[in-house]
């Protein structure tokens, strides 16, 4: 049975690969078909799915960041977000005669985006770090630790009295530090992150509360060590197998009715205004259109953790169990048509920028700094280690330089240095046309996205810059475009890099060492 559940999960997720949809929209389809099949769910797969869970509250807890949290686009945006859609779901199940609390809590889940899509959109786009990339993972965190509390709560379980030990979990942090520390192998710090998510699950469940929660706070005692987020990135794909299992039992557990799939297309229609809630209180608290439109495309969608709560509360009453199928469609749909939308998010802004940049609020806006190029001769933009090395070989060259990147926290990392480094998005139109250029003779571009990279020299050359420019290439076939878009010079770091290092083991004199070989 194993080997049926994984071939129809790869094929139905290969095939959305090819049809530009998320993978995840594949493996509910699959649990579909298996059904029409006669095949039902089970209990290792309802098992192996909630280890999936555990593993991702797990990795919750290890990026949680309270300083990122308590920030107005983070906390405002995404609470009020919240409270807005949770209370107007609770008004319409109240105006029915339905269970206040399951409106509720289906409003609030409703209002969750998803953290897969979003954060695969961002890292494809190499956005992880921009302003709005934060911003949306910041608001994405919010939400999960939202969707725990929900889960914790709604779970039907009485906590007992030794609940209350779970908050001196804390007090083990240091022996959990020096355990992972010890663990000097990849496979044993992997082995370990996955002991605890388990056993806070364990220990949760133990005391009355749900497994999620403890989870999660097996994740916070490493949080903020230095060595967390390469152990989130190795949980990552472990947790997207696991996961697998949940989206597959969804499909298994029966086909929508015509019913269900017209209520699932209601959820799709509503599914705009989430987007446009989203853009404006992100308006609201100071961002640009910009910055607000990407985000906010980024966020509309309806999460994996609504499918996840919602099996939560049909399982303890408070929502009929007709809307477990309304909603696996309804997240499927949500996904398959924000999945293309989000790979030409600039380009539907720069569409629709005359409109939407009459919202803007006026003054100053926190994600654009104020940019002033003083006496600065040479440009480099993007700051990271190709960009940092050019901008230190101009400065020991007495050159006068200013960097530009578009992740704060390296930008304030590198001031901190003393290096005078801006923050500003290479891909906003809106930088270029209100630069002061002053006496800047010379940009250097190491941005890591080929058409970033393109689009910024032509953008350049059209707003009349006629200093030369300079570019990086990772492929031979990317020269021509760059050269026509206006480049002067194109370097390929990995290449070159490899021909510097054979011309100084050339220069080097094997006499010098006493010997011409090995003895």
């Amino acid at each position: 049975m194993e080997l049926l559940w994984i071939s129809a999960a790869y094929l139905a997720g290969l095939l959305a690969c090819r049809l530009f949809l998320p993978p995840l929209v594949g493996y509910l389809a699959a649990g579909y078909g298996l059904y029409l099949l006669g095949i039902r769910s089970e209990a290792v797969l309802s098992h192996l799915a909630e280890n999936g869970i555990l593993l991702l509250l797990f990795t919750v807890g290890l990026k949680l960041n309270f300083s990122t949290l308590v920030k107005r686009e983070v906390l405002g945006v995404g609470g009020l977000h919240l409270l807005i859609v949770a209370g107007v779901s609770g008004l319409a199940f109240l105006m029915q005669d339905q269970h206040l609390t399951g409106g509720l809590v289906l409003g609030a889940s409703l209002g969750f985006s998803s953290t897969v899509l979003a954060v695969k959109v961002l890292e494809d786009n190499r956005e992880l770090g921009t302003f709005h990339g934060r911003t949306v993972l910041g608001i994405l965190i919010l939400q999960d630790i939202v969707a725990v509390a929900l889960l914790a709560v709604a779970g039907g379980q009485r906590p007992s009295t030794w609940a209350l030990g779970l908050l001196a979990l804390p007090l083990l942090r240091p022996l959990v530090a020096r355990l992972f520390e010890a663990g000097r192998g990849d496979e044993l710090q992997l082995l370990l992150g996955i002991l605890l998510a388990f056993a806070g699950g364990k220990l949760a469940e133990t005391v009355g509360v749900a497994g999620d929660l403890g989870a999660l706070l097996m994740g916070l005692l490493l949080a903020g060590h230095r060595d967390a987020g390469d152990l989130a990135k190795k949980l990552w794909s472990l947790k997207e197998v696991f996961l697998v299992a949940f989206f597959l039992q969804i499909g298994l557990a029966g086909l929508p009715t015509q019913a269900d799939a017209l209520r699932a297309l209601q959820l799709l229609a509503l599914l705009p205004l989430q987007g446009v809630l989203f853009f404006a209180l992100l308006l609201v608290v100071g961002l640009r259109a910009r910055t607000a439109f990407v985000s906010s495309l980024a966020l509309a969608t309806y999460s994996e953790f609504t499918l996840i709560v919602s099996a939560v509360v049909i399982e303890g009453g408070l929502l009929a169990a007709e809307w477990g199928p309304v909603l696996g469609c309804a997240v499927a749909g949500s996904l398959a048509l924000a999945a293309p939308l989000n790979r030409v998010s600039h380009r539907l802004f720069s569409w629709l920028e005359p409109w939407l940049v009459r919202y803007e609020r006026k003054g100053k806006h926190p994600d654009r700094l104020p940019v002033s190029t003083g006496a600065a001769e040479w440009l480099v933009v993007g700051m990271g280690r190709t960009g940092t090395a050019a901008y230190l070989a101009l400065d020991r060259h007495r050159a006068r330089v200013m960097g530009l990147d578009a992740d704060p926290t390296r930008v304030n990392k590198y001031r901190d240095q003393g290096l005078r480094v801006h923050y500003g998005d290479a891909e906003d139109p809106e930088l270029w046309e209100a630069f002061s250029w002053g006496r800047i003779k010379g940009v250097i571009l190491t941005l890591p996205e080929f058409e970033a990279r393109r689009t910024t020299v032509e953008r350049l050359r059209a707003l009349g810059f006629q200093g030369s420019i300079g570019t990086t290439a990772f492929h031979s076939h990317e020269d021509p475009e760059l050269y026509r878009a206006g480049a002067d010079v194109v370097f390929h770091p990995l290449s070159e890099a490899g021909e510097r290092l054979a011309e100084r083991v050339l220069a080097v004199e094997p006499e010098a060492r006493g010997s011409a070989g090995p003895a």
